[in-house]
């Protein structure tokens, strides 16, 4: 039996993208940055820009800004120029599975005495109903790619909630008892839930120049 911390919204499809609408704000399907999970792409142009490119990750979406007076030529490649970037940068930010697996390890030493010992610790694609799931009985767990370049305390809190799993399978008293040592439970629950309520909100309007800033997922272009 697996159990695990839900995100609270509906599954979506793998690779499924938004809908097409007009300019200024054109999704386009795009092929995945090189090592980078699918997603859409929202080119919005603006006449305020002229010179800057900038892009940055909007849940599922990747969103970029362009100068109004760039060709369908020149968009392209800048599209592919920021998914690149984008890339990159997260590739920094992300602890990879053996990382993921040595974390885990400090984690159940500091708050569970070291009792919490899993098999497997990796990240999944195809968790988009959950954070985090695991399985006692193979002792494995599974954190969804969607906290990739989440706070280091949220990504944290996800392990230990599902390391505290694999001592006490549900959620009553006695698993929660387990998490009141983590400092942090709190203040990463309402991150995760403020993630959850904004994805369901609709996507508000550019600003002046169609400029949104998204702290640690924009990179810019010239």
């Amino acid at each position: 039996m697996s159990t695990g911390l839900g995100t609270g919204r509906p599954v979506r499809a793998a690779g499924t993208v938004d809908s097409v609408s007009a300019d200024p704000a054109r999704n386009l399907a795009s092929q995945p940055a090189r090592g980078h999970r699918t997603s859409a792409v929202e080119v919005r142009r603006s006449a305020r820009r002229r010179r800057t490119v900038s892009a940055y990750r909007d849940g599922d979406r990747t969103v970029v800004l362009i100068p109004a007076r760039m060709s369908a030529a020149e968009e392209q490649r800048w599209v592919a120029v920021m998914l690149e970037k984008l890339a990159a940068q997260e590739s920094r930010r992300m602890p990879g599975d053996n990382e993921l697996a040595a974390r885990a390890e400090r984690l159940s030493e500091q708050y569970l005495a070291g009792r919490a010992v899993p098999d497997t610790v990796r990240w999944v694609t195809n968790q988009n109903s959950r954070w985090g799931s695991c399985t006692p009985s193979e002792g494995s767990i599974r954190l969804s790619h969607r906290l990739q370049g989440m706070p280091e305390y949220v990504i944290d809190y996800v392990l230990l909630h599902e390391l505290a799993h694999l001592l006490v399978p549900g959620h009553g008293p006695a698993f929660w008892k387990l998490l009141e040592c983590y400092p942090r439970t709190e203040r990463a629950r309402g991150f995760l839930e403020g993630v959850v309520a904004a994805d369901r909100l609709p996507h508000p309007p550019s600003g002046r120049d169609g400029r949104e800033s998204r702290e640690g997922h924009e990179v810019r272009g010239e």
